[in-house]
């Protein structure tokens, strides 16, 4: 039996409630080039992992990344997805 190989996408933005400035100046300069139907505006950060083993364990270990080490729960939502690689 071969080990199986996911791949993981970490999707992290800041929360909601947290001001997030560099989507600010990306909604103001899109709005300076004449896109004047864009807002709300938000820049996250994508990271993208390759794991090997039983998907339960991958899972788990990827969420614990996530929270962890990719990103700061305090201030930033996170999303994870798991596919197989």
């Amino acid at each position: 039996m071969s080990v199986m190989r996911y791949r993981a996408v970490v999707d992290v933005l800041l929360k909601r409630s947290i001001l997030d400035p560099q989507g600010r100046a990306v909604e103001a300069t899109l709005r300076r080039l004449g896109n004047d139907n864009v807002s709300d505006v938000r820049v996250g950060k994508r990271i993208e992992l390759v794991l090997e083993g039983e998907r339960a364990e991958v899972e788990r270990q990827v969420r614990e990344i996530a929270e962890k080490v990719l990103s700061n729960p305090v201030m930033e939502d996170v999303e994870v997805s798991l596919e197989e690689a």
